[in-house]
């Protein structure tokens, strides 16, 4: 797509992340002999790229392809097809040792702080892991690396001693933090960190990383359903819907100038914490579409309240719009 490809040259400078058309495929499997009977398009044709110490919000409905594609960003799931440059180096072509050695760089805070912690290890053996994994410091020098992080990240250095069972779920997502810092990353995915968390815990959480990011320069990818959220957090958004992009912009033009009729959907869903203020929301009709039979032409058009014939025969490119806003759309929003 030209109109990316010119987003990439010019910010190269700052270019922390880059991916180009990528793409992660599920084959299904089924009958008696376990024949393929077709393919879930998780993460289709995605591409963008994240600068350098910014937070890039990743939402989109349940099951757009949001958490997967964090996880091939890490090579925890390997794609399909497509481009990933980390710090320019192709992180596909990279084996072994070099491999390694990146991971040190790109790290993962997890969904849920209970399921993401060994329940038989300590504290100190679960942040600590990363340093015997990567030959860093000896017991002692271990212990007081993590005490450190756990004193980062507000808990008690005497954690070290307990198990994760003995935190609560806004403790438990601290250690995972920790864990995820331990080794100082340039790039975390935070794939929906606050979501098995209490609302009165989840600001805590969003200046805790604030704050991380601050200190330490981290860039992240910030994946999350939540748009009061997003607000608050990111410096761009990209939307997602049935494993394509559809739309990228700088956060706040994203609220006033959104040009994609999804994103609009999304954002009047968003409540609003004052009873006066009457908002029209608007309802999709019809279920979302499976992924193993996306439909012809653009893939929103089913659920569209503006969809025309040409929505549907003919797929929208990533385009660039009014005020830097890229849409996947024939007929955006003016």
């Amino acid at each position: 797509m030209l109109q990316e490809i010119n987003i990439y040259q010019a910010t190269a400078m700052s270019q922390l992340l880059k991916i180009e058309e990528l793409t992660k495929t599920f084959t299904v499997s089924g009958g008696m002999f376990g024949a393929v009977a077709g393919a879930v398009h998780a993460v289709n044709r995605v591409s963008f790229n994240i600068e350098d110490g910014e937070t890039l919000g990743l939402v989109g409905e349940s099951g757009c392809g949001k958490s997967t594609l964090g996880r091939v960003l890490l090579r925890l799931i390997e794609p399909t097809s497509g481009r990933i440059f980390f710090n320019g180096k192709d992180v596909l072509a990279l084996r072994g040792e070099e491999l390694r050695q990146l991971r040190r760089d790109m790290q993962m805070i997890f969904q849920d702080p209970f399921a993401s912690l060994n329940p038989r290890m300590t504290i100190e053996e679960v942040i600590g892991e990363a340093f015997t994994i990567h030959h860093i410091a000896g017991r002692k020098g271990r212990r007081e690396n993590v005490k450190r992080l756990l004193d980062i990240v507000g808990l008690p250095k005497d954690a070290v001693y307990k198990y994760p069972h003995e935190f609560s779920g806004g403790q438990r997502q601290r250690i995972g933090i920790a864990r995820a810092i331990a080794l100082n990353p340039k790039f975390i995915v935070a794939d929906e960190p606050l979501s098995a968390l209490d609302v009165s815990i989840q600001a805590k959480i969003i200046n805790l990383l604030k704050d991380i990011q601050r200190e330490f320069n981290i860039t992240y990818l910030f994946i999350t359903h939540d748009l009061r959220v997003v607000r608050n957090m990111t410096d761009r958004v990209v939307v997602m819907y049935l494993g394509k992009v559809m739309e990228i912009a700088d956060t706040k033009d994203l609220y006033l100038n959104y040009t994609h009729p999804y994103t609009e959907a999304l954002l009047s869903a968003v409540p609003v914490p004052d009873p006066t203020i009457k908002k029209k929301r608007i309802v999709l009709s019809g279920d979302i579409p499976g992924s193993m039979k996306l439909p012809s032409g653009c893939v929103f058009h089913t659920r569209c309240i503006y969809a025309k014939d040409r929505c549907r025969e003919e797929e929208p490119k990533l385009s660039l719009h009014r005020g830097g806003i890229y849409s996947a759309c024939h007929y955006p929003i003016v």
